[in-house]
């Protein structure tokens, strides 16, 4: 009876994460002790994407209980294969009032999709990159949080904007 449970929740898990059609690009960069240093950037390479296709970008935290705050603070920048660069300050908030994740998980391990940019349409032939550092600080401090600490990985999805 337990084997049949454990098959049957096997079967649904699996089909589950297959069925992500709108999935084009889906990349992560793991941090070593789950610490992500100031001066630490973090680069994507995008493949090669249909230039009329427009497209939604994500960017994607992992973080464990070890993280302390309840929001994000991120500088993005895109590069363009021309050269032309785009920066952000972006915040995300990553627990609700309560203390609790907002991000999916079963365990202490969380994973939040944050809406990077929508309907992109990358038009210039070459590489785009993407880079993405924290810029975390605390409240009345001048100087940035050197190791943020609980963020285990960081990850960049890209995804049809119109479904397939």
């Amino acid at each position: 009876m337990i084997k049949c449970k454990l098959f049957i929740l096997a079967i649904v898990f699996i089909s589950v994460v297959s069925c992500d059609n709108n999935r084009v690009f889906d990349e992560y960069q793991t941090l070593p002790a789950s610490v992500w240093k100031k001066d630490k950037t973090l680069t994507f390479v995008i493949p090669k994407l249909d230039s009329l296709q427009p497209y939604n970008l994500f960017i994607n935290i992992r973080n464990n209980d070890d993280y302390e705050y309840s929001n994000l603070f991120l500088i993005s920048e895109m590069k363009f294969p021309n050269g032309k660069i785009i920066k952000d300050t972006l915040e995300y908030q990553m627990a609700a009032p309560n203390g609790s994740w907002l991000g999916t998980g079963f365990s202490d391990l969380k994973e939040s999709k944050l809406w990077y940019k929508e309907q992109v349409k990358f038009l210039e032939d070459g590489d785009y990159e993407i880079s993405i550092q924290h810029a975390m600080r605390k409240n009345g401090e001048v100087y940035g949080v050197d190791e943020l600490l609980g963020i285990t990985e960081v990850g960049f999805r890209i995804e049809f904007a119109i479904n397939h």
